[in-house]
Formats: C-alpha cells, sequence, structure tokens
C-alpha cells in the first residue's frame, strides 16, 4: 500500500471527527482553569507542553511505540502486556475511565477498515498498534498522536478559559517544535523511558472527579 494511503488512515483515525469522544474530555484541564493554574493562552500553552515533554502524553507516546513495536513484530504477547500497564499507569479513576472509553470506541470505529488487532486497551495503545497493523511509519503516528492530543487540549481550552480561535491556532502552530521533538524522542523509546513529573495535572484530574458544575467527563 501506498505511503500516502497509509497517511490518509493516520489523518481520518486522528481527526477530531472520528467518533472517540475526545471533545468531551479535559485530561483534568477543566479543574486547572477553575483554580486558576490556566488563565490565557500562555498558561495553557505552558500545561500543553509539558504535558508533551514530561507528562501523560510522554508517556502515553511511549506506550503507543511500544504497541507499535508489538504487533509490527507480531507479538500479541508483548501487546498485551503494554495494554495491561497503560491501564496500570493511569493515576486517578476519571483519567483511566477516560483512556479505556476512547481507547474502545476508537476499536469499534477502526473495524471500518480490519478487524482491530487488540480488543480492548487504552487509547494510545489502540492507536499504536492499529497504526503498526496498518503499517503506517512509526514516527509520523507518534506526531499524529501528540498534536490530536495537544489540539484536543486546546479546543478544551477556547471553551474553559476562554479564548479566541486565534489565540487557540497561536498556541498549535507554537507547539509544533516541541510536538516534533517529542515524537523524534518517543520514536527512539523504550518502556524503561517511562516516566512523569506532572504532578499538578494528576492532582487536577483527581479533584476534577468532585468538581461542581463540570462540562468536561474528565
Amino acid at each position: 500500500m501506498p505511503t500516502e494511503a497509509r497517511l490518509l488512515k493516520l489523518f481520518t483515525w486522528l481527526s477530531p471527527a472520528f467518533p472517540v469522544g475526545s471533545f468531551g474530555y479535559s485530561h483534568g484541564l477543566e479543574t486547572a482553569v477553575r483554580e486558576g493554574a490556566v488563565a490565557d493562552a500562555g498558561d495553557l500553552s505552558r500545561w500543553i507542553a509539558a504535558l508533551l515533554q514530561h507528562g501523560s502524553a510522554w508517556t502515553d507516546a511511549v506506550l503507543a511505540r511500544a504497541a507499535w513495536t508489538a504487533v509490527t513484530a507480531e507479538d500479541y504477547a508483548a501487546l498485551d502486556e503494554v495494554a495491561e500497564l497503560a491501564e496500570a499507569l493511569a493515576p486517578s479513576a476519571e483519567r483511566r475511565r477516560e483512556t479505556l472509553a476512547q481507547g474502545e470506541a476508537f476499536l469499534t470505529a477502526i473495524a471500518a477498515w480490519a478487524p482491530p488487532p487488540i480488543l480492548k486497551c487504552a487509547y494510545p495503545v489502540a492507536v499504536g498498534a492499529a497504526a503498526g497493523a496498518a503499517g503506517i511509519p512509526l514516527q509520523p503516528a507518534l506526531v499524529a498522536w501528540l498534536h490530536a492530543f495537544a489540539s484536543n487540549l486546546v479546543g478544551a481550552g477556547v471553551r474553559l478559559v476562554p479564548l479566541g480561535q486565534t489565540d487557540a491556532v497561536a498556541i498549535i502552530a507554537g507547539l509544533e517544535g516541541v510536538i516534533l521533538k517529542v515524537a523524534e524522542r518517543a520514536t527512539a523509546s523504550t518502556l524503561d523511558d517511562l516516566g512523569s513529573c506532572t504532578i499538578l495535572s494528576d492532582v487536577a484530574a483527581m479533584r476534577h472527579e468532585t468538581l461542581n458544575g463540570r462540562l468536561f467527563i474528565s
């Protein structure tokens, strides 16, 4: 299959229109906005950049890479182990529900192309495994995954801060360099590189469970 056809699948799978319900999740951002930790476009950009470089987005990229590697090697026992690890690494109940619900929805939707390579797993594992099964090159898959992650949080920020569309586009443009560097680093990663130090984001996700008047599921 030509590379362009494989990338077309990737564009579709990680489009905001793909039916995984990502628009309903703020990844704890709603709490951060409510508590004043994120109050403007600059705050939001720094918040997302930290998650990409040192937090959950980095961890997800490493897991996606491990899932991609397992599928391309046809090592489905290793894929099951990555799936179990991804679920165990969720730092809160809402984060676990967020990643598993989106993973399940993603696997259901990609059945329109081919049977999914795994039946149930966290969202980044599902994307990595599907990309590997479709023959999509690893680094473009990780770039697209990280871009989708960042774009979803920017979209949440537009509603929560609130921000205008011009600010939103500027944030995404400003994060391009970070996304490319993190994807390159994740491409060469192993599970030994897993690690997160964005504690405020994790705590915000935990506090969201009891937040009154919530707009988002997480």
